[in-house]
């Protein structure tokens, strides 16, 4: 059993109308592996960092079950950077900086000892980058899970109508489902979207929960209304992890468990957006998780009479 991870680490500098950050550590894969570490070990790693990377929070991943030889390091370049601006709805954002650095030129290389991959969860990259790691397993994984977003639909199309051919699983926010099927109703961009390839389509409405599409099944789950929202960056990825962490722990990729599966992300990304960056994350114990998800369980459970 093992879960593989590929994705960007990264730095962040945020501003939301609550604070505003210093450069922190970000990234998707580096979201995914904190989510996903407290539901299943060992999570394999697969991104490229620069130099500037700081040593203690590759040991601190390490600590975590993350295996990191997947993982390059360019000693003399600089990681990813991105810097951006929350508005008072904190849906909305503006990006203020982005620096690709060790991405621009990133070639994921999948080691021999993660071959025996059995869930793989590509987070947001081009999708080029996506489609080399799933031509490097030499067996298919049982469930391959894929993040995208609007940039890779204007620039990469073609290349990620392909990837799209080969995963099982796509997670897309919804305007970028809209984006992707031309079609306003979730419904029927989810009907169009699962035509292009995906089995399962998962649509993350933010604080308004997330929608999951089989065939002619769907389930959605709510967010949690929270008091305090400091920070949204990464709380997607966040899901992600929680999402396949969960399916990786129980190996049941059964419609019915990605239900639980859901709600397990919905309860990891509600902790993330309580501070800047992966802190919250880096700080979470399993008392914490399993009283979040006894509020969800509450928050979606009632009785009703028929008269």
């Amino acid at each position: 059993m093992s879960l593989v991870v590929v994705g960007s680490m990264a730095f962040d500098a945020i501003e939301t109308p609550f604070g505003k950050s210093d450069k922190i550590i970000g990234g998707a894969a580096t979201y995914i592996a904190w989510s996903a570490s407290n539901f299943t070990k060992p999570i394999k790693q697969i991104s490229v960092v620069g130099g500037d990377f700081p040593q203690e929070e590759l040991d601190a991943l390490t600590a975590r079950g993350v295996q990191l030889e997947g993982v390059q390091i360019k000693k003399n370049e600089k990681s990813f950077f991105w810097s951006g601006r929350y508005h008072m709805d904190m849906n909305t954002r503006d990006t203020l900086e982005t620096q690709l650095n060790v991405l621009e030129n990133f070639t994921p290389v999948v080691p021999d000892s993660y071959q025996d991959c059995e869930f793989l969860m590509l987070g947001n990259l081009v999708p080029a980058v996506q489609r080399s790691v799933i031509q490097q397993m030499k067996k298919r994984p049982k469930l391959i899970v894929m993040d995208t977003m609007n940039f890779w639909m204007e620039i990469a199309l073609d290349d990620l109508k392909d990837l799209l051919t080969m995963v099982d699983v796509l997670m897309v926010n919804d305007s970028e489902a809209r984006e992707l099927s031309r079609e306003y109703s979730l419904v029927k961009a989810a009907k169009k979207i699962l035509t292009m390839g995906p089995k399962y389509l998962i649509i993350k409405k933010g604080e308004h929960g997330a929608l999951l599409f089989h065939e002619n099944h769907v389930f959605f789950a709510p967010a949690l209304p929270l008091e305090d929202v400091f920070d949204p960056t990464g709380a997607g990825d966040t899901f992600a992890g929680g999402f396949i962490g969960h399916l990786a722990k129980t190996k049941d990729i059964s419609f019915d468990n990605m239900k639980t599966a859901i709600i397990m992300g919905s309860a990891m990304a509600s902790f993330c957006v309580e501070k800047f960056g992966t802190q919250r994350l880096t700080e979470l114990k399993k008392s914490e998780i399993d009283a979040r998800l006894e509020e969800f369980v509450q928050l979606v459970n009632f009785d009703i009479d028929l008269v």
